[in-house]
């Protein structure tokens, strides 16, 4: 009796091994990464960084509240610009008058914000007459 026992559980066993080998898992698929979209990656990041922490200056954060636009959409909008909205908002804050804290400079980059703002339809601050 206990031999037959045996022999039952090994072959159920087996009979169990044999259908969990039928069972197929996803497979995936694994491809090289190209070391110049690892840099592009690296570079979009970096742009949106120093977007980022020129909308978190208090002076820039100020001007956007009273021009009614939200500090947190206007951040939520720069991680969302393509790679040619960054590449011209960046040239754009390279192309402004050094000494971050001036005056012009804050109200450059804040216009220019608004400027992509306004283009893609997040706000209706110049209204058409």
């Amino acid at each position: 009796m206990r031999k037959m026992f045996a022999k039952r559980f090994v072959v159920f066993n087996l009979a169990l091994s044999l259908c969990a080998l039928g069972v197929t898992h996803p497979q995936v698929h694994a491809g090289i990464i190209d070391t110049g979209m690892v840099l592009e990656q690296r570079d979009r990041e970096h742009q949106v960084a120093r977007i980022q922490s020129m909308l978190a200056e208090h002076a820039v954060h100020s001007r956007l509240v009273s021009l009614g636009v939200d500090p947190l959409l206007a951040s939520e909008r720069v991680a969302r610009l393509t790679d040619a909205e960054l590449l011209l908002l960046e040239e754009r804050m390279d192309e402004l008058p050094a000494g971050g804290d001036s005056l012009l400079a804050i109200i450059g980059v804040v216009f220019v914000v608004l400027l992509i703002l306004e283009l893609v339809g997040v706000t209706d601050i110049f209204k058409k007459i």
